[in-house]
């Protein structure tokens, strides 16, 4: 089944913050490292370099961000070919395998920017995370509640390139289209009020 992932900009921040303050304390604490309070989400999200690093998400067809990855660069220009991909997953959106989705799609995108190697950083006790970067080859290494894991990433062709065009294509018309299925849905939740306002109106009238 195809997954429409979409690389996001500025204006998508506020539904950032918003997805990631759905999260509870638990995979808060997984995602961050710490149970990050609402303050220091939105800290996070304002701090977000769309310039640098790359942002991907999935919305569902009501335009609510349900996943989120982060593939963040580092300014040092001597680690250029280096990466760090965190993720985060609505739990009414487990199970479906968009945190390893998510993986690919950053992965695809690293190696085109001419990334060799792609690091995980996460609690041991993430095990859903750790799990994503086995089943792609990545080697783990623990160190007591903390994990490293870390991908070689292979060079990037034609069909890396073209493939990620043709992705980043689907999922922008996708979201497009949900955007407007959305509206219209909204316009017509609207009328229908109204008009039942009209009805109760005219039924109160005095005759």
């Amino acid at each position: 089944m195809l997954v429409p992932i979409r690389s996001l900009g500025v204006n998508h921040r506020e539904r950032i913050a918003r997805h990631l303050m759905s999260l509870d304390a638990q995979d808060r604490y997984l995602r961050f490292g710490f149970a990050a309070n609402d303050e220091q989400i939105q800290r996070y999200a304002d701090t977000l370099n769309f310039d640098r690093d790359e942002i991907f998400g999935i919305y569902n067809r009501r335009v609510e961000l349900i996943a989120m990855a982060h593939l963040a660069f580092p300014d040092d220009p001597d680690l250029s070919s280096c990466a760090e991909f965190g993720v985060s997953v609505s739990k009414s959106a487990r199970g479906r395998g968009y945190g390893a989705r998510l993986f690919d799609r950053a992965a695809m995108h690293a190696r085109n920017e001419g990334v060799s190697r792609m690091f995980i950083h996460a609690l041991s006790e993430n095990t859903a995370m750790l799990k994503i970067a086995r089943n792609a080859g990545a080697t783990v290494e623990r160190d007591g509640h903390e994990s490293e894991a870390h991908l070689q990433l292979s060079p990037a062709t034609f069909d890396s390139r073209l493939s990620e065009m043709v992705a980043e294509q689907v999922a922008q018309t996708d979201y497009r289209i949900k955007v407007q299925v959305k509206q219209f849905w909204d316009f017509l939740a609207e009328v229908q009020a109204l008009r039942r306002d009209v009805q109760e109106a005219s039924r109160n009238r005095p005759n």
